[in-house]
């Protein structure tokens, strides 16, 4: 079975809403690079576009990779040492790269924070948190042990969770936003959210949420960020009939 190229990053395109939604100028959402052929027999999913990620996907025959942090992030580098062996792979192993950041995390069913959600166990949330122009958290109005909802995040996100146990011991309002947003407590806060689950951020958050009177629950950037891209690719596989899997390759951060 195979598919054009051209009408999967099309369908994603319009699905995700990719020319709609705002976001940093390093994300370049969309079909960052084609392949040879023009067509994708299987399709692979992870976090991160890098060396590690590419190289395998060019070694089982993926010749689409769907991710959520894409080429860019870093910049213009020059193409040498591991910064050439990828390009040079996605190019002679024909492995075409379709990314996709905020528009993935804001997805109401394929997204990063609604799927989070849908792993804790939280249902009916409402948006909020405008960043480049789209509410990015989905908050919830729960009753819940600090302790149990930490519990259930290490479940969610496979792995440790840190806990700045800066407001109640019980929840009443929880806010999810996924990846690096702890810079973002303040804001957080503001929108009268006691208890805010993240993927990472900065030392001094520690103290801020003390301040602010408000916990914080880091799941890890990565781990909380696993979840749009399984979607997006069994998404692609549903509609296609393209096999698909997951390229697991976390940063531990």
């Amino acid at each position: 079975m195979s598919v054009y190229l051209s009408e999967v990053a099309a369908a994603f395109d319009t699905e995700l809403r990719v020319r709609e939604i705002g976001d940093w100028a390093q994300a370049l959402n969309g079909l960052q690079v084609e392949n040879p052929s023009g067509r994708v027999t299987k399709v692979g999913a992870a976090v991160d576009a890098n060396l590690t990620t590419v190289t395998r996907a060019a070694e089982k025959g993926i010749d689409l990779l769907l991710v959520h942090h894409g080429l860019f992030w870093n910049g213009a580098k020059p193409l040498r040492h591991g910064t050439y062996r990828l390009w040079r792979t996605l190019i002679e192993r024909g492995v075409a790269v379709y990314s996709a950041h905020l528009p993935l995390d804001v997805h109401p069913t394929l997204g990063n924070t609604a799927l989070l959600a849908r792993a804790l166990g939280f249902e009916q949330g409402e948006w909020f948190l405008p960043l480049k122009g789209v509410d990015v958290g989905f908050k919830f109005h729960v009753t819940l042990p600090r302790a149990e909802l930490a519990q259930r995040l290490e479940q969610a996100v496979g792995g440790r969770v840190t806990v700045c146990p800066g407001g109640p011991a019980e929840t009443a309002t929880i806010g999810i936003i996924t990846g690096g947003a702890g810079d973002e407590v303040r804001a957080v806060a503001a929108a009268g959210v006691d208890t805010f689950i993240t993927g990472e951020g900065q030392h001094w958050t520690f103290g801020l949420a003390e301040e602010l009177g408000v916990n914080i629950l880091y799941g890890g950037h990565y781990a909380t960020e696993t979840f749009g891209v399984k979607a997006l690719a069994a998404w692609a596989g549903d509609r296609w009939g393209l096999p698909w899997e997951f390229l697991d390759h976390p940063s531990g951060l």
